[in-house]
């Protein structure tokens, strides 16, 4: 797992419209790294990322959702729910694996390898905050918060 003060992986991620980012060169930029579009944990902490969302962009920060699913699903997930951030296609892990949000999870007692819900506060380039097994109704508040302790 990536910790604070580290670097932030050099990788290129893609947007719904297929544009790419450089997760790197991002500055005051939440990621948060979710299992998959469309199911309850997941839909639970997009909503809440969305209705904090405008307080965040005052205090001057971004929100990425990073999940395994395409470009198509992250379109549909987002005009669902009327997200108003982008989502970003980690399709092959490479994201989840460098920033360490992939590994054993649990599920209705059965265990396999999956994406961990985790988020990362970033900014040029450095790692500035790691929440791991975040609650999903919760996290978006408790971002906030940081954000405001934290600017």
């Amino acid at each position: 797992m990536i910790k604070k003060v580290d670097d932030v992986p050099k990788i290129e991620l893609e947007f719904e419209d297929g544009k790419k980012i450089a997760l790197h060169n991002l500055k005051k930029t939440i990621l948060y790294f979710y299992p998959k579009d469309d199911t309850p944990g997941c839909t639970t902490e997009a909503c809440s990322f969305r209705d904090y969302n405008e307080d965040i962009r005052k205090s001057g920060w971004n929100i990425y959702g990073i999940s395994k699913d395409t470009l198509e699903s992250h379109d549909k997930f987002t005009k669902k729910y009327e997200l108003n951030f982008s989502l970003l296609s980690d399709a092959d892990l490479e994201a989840a694996r460098a920033f360490g949000a992939f590994g054993e999870r649990s599920l209705y007692g059965k265990i396999f390898k999956g994406v961990l819900r985790t988020t990362f506060a970033v900014d040029s380039g450095k790692v500035l905050h790691v929440w791991e097994g975040v609650k999903p109704k919760e996290h978006a508040k408790e971002v906030f918060e940081w954000i405001k302790e934290n600017s």
